[in-house]
């Protein structure tokens, strides 16, 4: 691998049409097209500004608690063997996830664009979340599509939302999950674009968003590979992070595509490997059309989008971001799967042994760590602990109680 290739990449992609390669695109209805265009410029113009960028810095800092720390797992990995295991600690942020880092950015951009009303999907509820908080710190009115599945098993961060001021709306066809809502997000938007900006949640969608989001996350990659040089001498051997859309991906991701370190997507294999078992698109998928962009897409026979689960509500999501397909095409990141099983055992191991009760997304790329491990090689890993487990533990405590089977 010729790692000085992505000396520049976060530069040069995507392109101007925003693609990554073969993937990514705006595919829009034609009204649409100018509403897309003129966020993208609106985002250019912005994220060169001083201003723009001091202000953001500066809620970054105030406001969201940045930077967050990397920790070491020390009694977790002595149990596994000879490989350390760093955590950088997303779920230290404000409201408890990786999310508030774009959503404060696209909070600014609706302020500099003169919306009204900021809206959005949520799977677990951490995008809606962040967004209902910036919405309420910029003064912006906010609606949140959530399907009505999830609305259940994410009861606690339904209630932050309201307590926000949001407007919780279900999502009531198909599968009632994260699918339908970005569709139920959509059709609202179509209804009103000229006064709202719709924040999508990752790094999906119609260009400039995929771009827009990975930029706005970057700052978790940066932070990190500051911190761990500065705490062990070194770089990491491993990097991994949960993957559904996956926009905390890519934030650690960016940093570190031109060092040698190796970059693992951990995706969720759910129960098993048939339809509708699991959400690992890029394992599974193939090159399609989605919500207004291209990229590597969970498919039935007819080439429509396949039924999909996961545990974790913020990972059922039937394909990627295009950016993450093209990573995958030039073999420069690799993507493997965690179960349901693997993801809760990592969830109890990270309770029991470090005091940190995690997001079960985030669980995901823990449990790759772990089989890491496991392996007994003498390897530094830092996981993204993209998020924080309190809006899971309800859910949790009913379906595995305290989680002694996994110990």
């Amino acid at each position: 691998m010729n790692y000085s290739n992505f000396e520049r990449y976060l530069t040069e992609y995507p392109n101007k049409d925003g693609y990554f390669g073969q993937y990514g695109g705006a595919f829009l209805p034609p009204q649409l097209v100018p509403v897309f265009q003129e966020i993208n410029a609106a985002y250019q113009e912005i994220s060169r500004s001083v201003h723009f960028i001091n202000e953001l810095r500066r809620i970054r800092k105030e406001f969201q608690g940045r930077p967050t720390p990397v920790y070491h797992c020390d009694r977790l990995s002595r149990k596994l063997g000879r490989s350390q295991i760093y955590l950088k600690r997303e779920d230290l942020n404000h409201t408890g996830a990786h999310k508030i880092n774009h959503c404060m950015g696209e909070g600014l951009l609706a302020k500099f664009m003169g919306k009204k009303k900021l809206i959005a999907e949520t799977g677990a509820g951490q995008h809606g979340v962040a967004l209902a908080t910036a919405a309420a710190y910029f003064g912006l009115e906010c609606d949140v599509y959530m399907g009505e599945v999830d609305i259940q098993k994410q009861h606690p961060n339904v209630v932050r939302m309201k307590m926000l001021g949001a407007n919780v709306i279900p999502a009531t066809h198909g599968l009632k999950t994260l699918k339908e809502a970005v569709d139920a997000a959509f059709e609202g938007y179509m209804k009103e674009y000229d006064t709202a900006i719709y924040c999508i949640g990752s790094v999906v969608g119609p260009h400039p968003f995929p771009m827009m989001v990975r930029d706005f996350q970057t700052v978790v990659g940066f932070e990190a590979k500051d911190q761990i040089l500065d705490m062990t001498g070194n770089l990491p051997d491993t990097i991994c992070a949960s993957v559904g859309g996956g926009s905390n991906a890519m934030g650690l991701f960016g940093a570190f595509l031109p060092e040698p370190v190796e970059i693992i997507g951990v995706e969720p294999g759910g129960k098993g490997t048939k339809m509708g078992e699991h959400s690992a698109t890029m394992t599974y998928g193939k090159k399609g059309v989605l919500h207004g962009f291209e990229s590597i897409m969970l498919q039935d026979d007819d080439g429509e989008p396949a039924p999909v689960y996961s545990i974790a509500s913020g990972l059922d999501y039937p394909s990627v971001g295009p950016e993450h397909a093209y990573l995958k095409e030039s073999g420069r990141v690799k993507y493997e799967v965690a179960t349901d099983e693997q993801a809760m055992e990592a969830f109890f191991l990270l309770c029991r042994y470090e005091g940190i009760i995690p997001a079960i997304e985030s669980a995901h790329a823990l449990a790759y760590a772990i089989r890491r491990a496991r392996e007994q090689e003498s390897k530094t890993i830092l996981v993204s602990l993209s998020g924080r487990g309190d809006k899971d533990i309800d859910f949790v405590y009913e379906k595995y109680g305290t989680g002694e089977q996994f110990l």
